[in-house]
């Protein structure tokens, strides 16, 4: 119908004088005309063509956004939840921040304290090591001590069994307690009674025994361990006390003298005796009983020779440590 309607034109135009050019022209713009329309059409057609693609590509891009909007919906739920979480547990961190610091300041004052019983302790330490030292300065110096008791045990005993033997030998009846090594003699072969003046016999006893007997006891291997010679006196219970404790003292007063002035010892043994020797009287203090427990009258008047050894003064000085170790 188009090239219908050019045609006809054509014609028409013809017909009013413009000839065959006119003709030529007006199919040239139809031509052209068509190829715009054409390429119109597909440009239009590309357009919408075009069109439904990127418009499905919108949607399908619209869907995804759809999802992405949702997914991060539900993110930003889940991110609230998260962050609600962690607001909790700033709360809880700062709480336990502030536990951490009361702790801290218990722990500065329990370390202050521990400090202070450190100090304490160091200087208990040092008491007890002053104290240990002092108790194994006490052991060594008891133990000194124990092995000087057990050579003088050693040695009283050596000594009794030397005065027995010697005095046996010399037969002189005299009895050594087997203890102690004291020597009782009977007052009557020295004395008359209430008398305080040694007898003849009694003179003569004591030449006899008082050599034995010192000779033993004045050995040098004694030397540094006898201590004290004694002579007791003793009495009967008759009269009061005070009268026997008189008798009993000068009785042997009376004994220790005759001893110190007898011809028969040298000067050493003279000079010894006046360093170690002690004149006691006990009046009727240490009576002698028979098996009965009546007092033996003529037993308990008698003379004892007795001898210490230097144990007192360890005796003390072992008191004296162990009470500096309390």
């Amino acid at each position: 119908m188009a090239r219908q309607r050019i045609h006809n034109r054509r014609a028409g135009r013809g017909s009013a004088g413009g000839g065959p050019s006119w003709i030529s022209y007006s199919d040239m713009m139809a031509a052209l005309l068509l190829i715009f329309v054409l390429v119109l059409s597909y440009s239009l057609y590309q357009y919408f063509t075009m069109m439904e693609a990127k418009t499905a590509e919108l949607n399908r891009q619209q869907i995804q956004l759809d999802l992405a909007q949702s997914e991060l919906a539900d993110k930003e739920k889940t991110l609230i939840i998260i962050q609600t979480d962690l607001d909790n547990l700033q709360d809880t961190l700062n709480a336990k921040e502030e536990e951490l610091n009361a702790t801290t300041v218990i722990l500065m004052n329990r370390e202050e304290e521990l400090e202070k019983l450190q100090a304490v302790l160091a200087l208990k330490q040092k008491d007890l090591d002053a104290a240990t030292a002092k108790l194994e300065e006490q052991q060594l110096a008891l133990a000194s001590q124990a092995r000087r008791i057990d050579d003088l045990i050693g040695i009283r005993t050596t000594m009794i069994r030397d005065l027995s033997t010697s005095l046996q030998e010399a037969n002189l009846k005299a009895t050594v307690d087997p203890n102690n090594g004291d020597i009782m003699l009977d007052s009557t072969v020295f004395f008359e009674t209430n008398k305080s003046t040694i007898k003849a016999e009694g003179q003569a006893l004591l030449d006899r025994f008082i050599p034995v007997y010192l000779e033993v006891l004045l050995r040098d291997e004694y030397a540094d361990y006898l201590g004290e010679i004694i002579i007791e006196g003793h009495t009967d219970s008759s009269g009061s006390y005070n009268r026997n404790l008189k008798l009993s003292q000068e009785r042997a007063l009376e004994v220790a003298l005759y001893c110190l002035n007898m011809p028969s010892l040298t000067s050493e043994q003279k000079l010894r005796l006046q360093q170690i020797l002690t004149a006691k009287g006990r009046s009727y203090a240490d009576l002698i009983y028979d098996e009965n427990g009546v007092e033996d009258a003529d037993a308990s008047r008698r003379v004892e020779f007795k001898f210490s050894l230097k144990d007192s003064e360890m005796i003390e000085e072992m008191n004296r440590i162990l009470g500096d170790s309390e």
